[in-house]
C-alpha cells in the first residue's frame, strides 16, 4: 500500500500508452502536489505501462504504483483495486484519456477543506473531441457538459448521469457508508455509484471556470475508443439493469401499488407523445404540400402575367417573333 497522501488518484488503463502518458503528465503537473497515483492496467500489455512508469522513477517511493490485472476485470474492479492499494483522505478516478485543469486538485481539495460537512465536490466540465493521428492527440472540438446545472441533485441523477469521474473528488470515508464500486456492472458504474452517494450525501458543485475535460474520440473503437461511444450498447443494457434492480428493491419494500400507478401514467404519457409526433408529421406534410402549391401558383401567375404583358404590347411581341425566326434560319 502507498504511503498516505492527501489525495489518491486512480488511473484505469488498457492498451493505450499515448493516452496514459498524457494522463500521468496531467496529474504530476497539478499545482497541488500531495498526491499518490495508482495506475491499474486492466488486462492490457504490461510492457508499455512499465516503460512509462520509469519516466517517473525520480519521484519519492509511493507516489506512483502500478497494478497489473492479467485479464480484464472491468472498470469498477479496477477502481476498487486502486482504492484498496492506496491510503488517502480524498479519492478521484482519473481515466487515462481524460484531463484536468492544473488547479483542479488545489481548488477541489480547498473546497472540501473549507467545507468540512461536504463529502464530495464536482466541477464544471467540458467534453473535448479528439483524434489520434500518427500517435499524436489532436483536439477537434469541444462543448460544455451540463453547464446549465445549478446544483447536483438526486432527482436529476435518476434520469441520467450528471457527474463523470474526471470531474469528481470525494472523501474516502464515504465508502464506509455506501460501499465500493459495483463490479457487476460492465458500464454505468460511475452513475450507479453516484446514485448511492446522493442517497446518503449531497454532491456539491464548485461553480466557475471549467476544471475538468472529458475526452471523446468518436471515430475510435476498441481499446482506443471512449466507453460511452464505443460501448453505447453496454451503457443502454446496464442502464436498464440498474433501474430494474432498484425497482425490484423498491417493490419489495413498498409493494406494487404506487409502481403500477406510475407505470400506467408513463404509458399514457408515451401514448400522448406518440400522438403528438404523428400530428407533427401530418402538419409537416401539410406545410410541404402547401409550399408546393404556393410555388405552383406563383409560377402560373408569372406565366400569365408575362403573356398578358406581351399581348398588351403587340409591337414587342411581333419583334420577338421576328428575332426568333431570323435566329432559326
Amino acid at each position: 500500500m502507498n504511503a498516505q497522501a492527501r489525495v489518491a488518484v486512480v488511473v484505469r488503463t488498457k492498451n493505450r500508452p499515448v493516452l496514459l502518458r498524457r494522463a500521468l503528465e496531467d496529474i504530476f503537473d497539478q499545482s497541488f502536489e500531495d498526491v499518490a497515483v495508482v495506475v491499474v492496467n486492466d488486462g492490457g500489455d504490461p510492457v508499455p505501462v512499465d516503460a512509462l512508469a520509469r519516466i517517473w522513477d525520480h519521484l519519492p517511493a509511493g507516489k506512483l504504483t502500478i497494478l497489473h490485472h492479467e485479464a480484464s476485470k472491468g472498470m469498477e474492479a479496477a477502481s476498487n483495486a486502486g482504492i484498496q492499494a492506496s491510503a488517502s483522505e480524498f479519492i478521484s478516478i482519473h481515466d487515462d484519456d481524460d484531463r484536468w485543469h492544473r488547479d483542479f486538485l488545489k481548488k477541489t481539495v480547498g473546497f472540501l477543506d473549507g467545507t468540512p460537512q461536504a463529502q464530495g465536490v464536482a466541477v464544471r466540465t467540458d467534453i473535448v473531441y479528439e483524434e489520434i493521428r500518427g500517435g499524436v492527440i489532436e483536439q477537434t472540438g469541444s462543448q460544455g457538459f451540463e453547464h446549465g446545472l445549478r446544483a447536483i441533485t438526486l432527482s436529476d441523477m435518476l434520469r441520467t448521469n450528471r457527474v463523470v469521474p474526471i470531474s469528481f473528488l470525494y472523501r474516502r470515508a464515504v465508502h464506509e457508508r455506501i460501499g465500493s464500486y459495483n463490479e457487476a456492472l460492465d458500464a454505468v458504474g460511475d452513475w450507479e455509484f453516484n446514485l448511492r452517494f446522493l442517497s446518503a450525501f449531497p454532491i456539491e458543485l464548485l461553480d466557475g471556470e471549467t476544471l475538468a475535460f472529458w475526452c471523446h474520440r468518436p471515430s475510435e473503437r476498441g481499446d482506443m475508443g471512449n466507453s460511452v461511444i464505443a460501448g453505447a450498447d453496454d451503457h443502454q443494457k446496464f442502464d436498464r439493469y440498474v433501474r430494474d434492480v432498484y425497482l425490484r428493491e423498491e417493490a419489495g419494500k413498498t409493494g406494487y401499488g404506487t409502481l403500477l400507478y406510475l407505470a400506467q401514467m408513463h404509458g399514457q404519457q408515451e401514448g400522448s407523445i406518440h400522438e403528438l409526433r404523428e400530428l407533427a408529421e401530418r402538419i409537416n406534410s401539410s406545410v410541404d404540400e402547401l409550399g408546393r402549391r404556393v410555388a405552383s401558383l406563383e409560377q402560373t401567375v408569372l406565366n400569365r402575367t408575362s403573356f398578358t404583358d406581351l399581348a398588351r404590347r403587340p409591337g414587342r411581341l411581333t419583334g420577338r417573333i421576328v428575332r426568333f425566326l431570323r435566329g432559326n434560319r
